[in-house]
């Protein structure tokens, strides 16, 4: 059974917002975690994933596995970083390893939402949008699915806090 938690949704002024948020995520991820990143195209998934993985101590460039689907990367945990947007069929999910890739380290799927039937029960969704009023500006929501994510993102919303980057208010984005 999923038990969604209401979304924590935050407006981040640039990239370096984004990396805030990233790098508060990346601080409670262990073995076996799953982030599920969507929203709009251009939005900063692929961002997201670069500072989350510099958090997590990866050296190299991370780039978007757009053509090669799954790409893999070692820091702190290994990093696999996946892109979905052109798969066409929930039974090409399988050819993925994702159960696999979770045994293994972090998991970070892009357009995920797009395989929500075929994921684990728990997982953080991350849902990065543009802002109309700025070219630099998102909406990042921090979306905990299942019992243990439903207890980090409240955790992870007081970590932010506490780092000065404060809740959107409903409507005021």
């Amino acid at each position: 059974m999923r038990t969604d938690v209401a979304g924590r949704r935050f407006r981040v002024d640039d990239l370096d917002g984004t990396a805030e948020i990233a790098a508060a995520v990346a601080e409670m991820l262990t073995h076996g975690d799953l982030l599920v990143l969507s929203g709009d195209l251009g939005a900063g998934k692929t961002a997201f994933t670069k500072a989350l993985g510099a958090s997590l101590g990866v050296d190299e460039p991370i780039t978007s596995p757009k053509f090669t689907l799954v790409r893999e990367y070692v820091g702190r945990v290994p990093l696999h970083h996946l892109d979905v947007y052109r798969l066409e069929d929930l039974a090409e999910v399988a050819d993925l390893g994702l159960s696999e890739l979770l045994d293994e380290g972090v998991t970070v799927i892009e357009w995920g939402a797009a395989i929500a039937p075929s994921l684990p029960l728990d997982f953080l969704e991350v849902r990065l949008d543009l802002v109309e009023d700025s070219p630099d500006a998102r909406h990042v929501e921090l979306i905990g699915v299942g019992v243990r994510w439903g207890r980090l993102v409240d955790r992870l919303v007081a970590v932010l806090a506490a780092g000065g980057l404060q809740q959107a208010e409903e409507g005021r984005c």
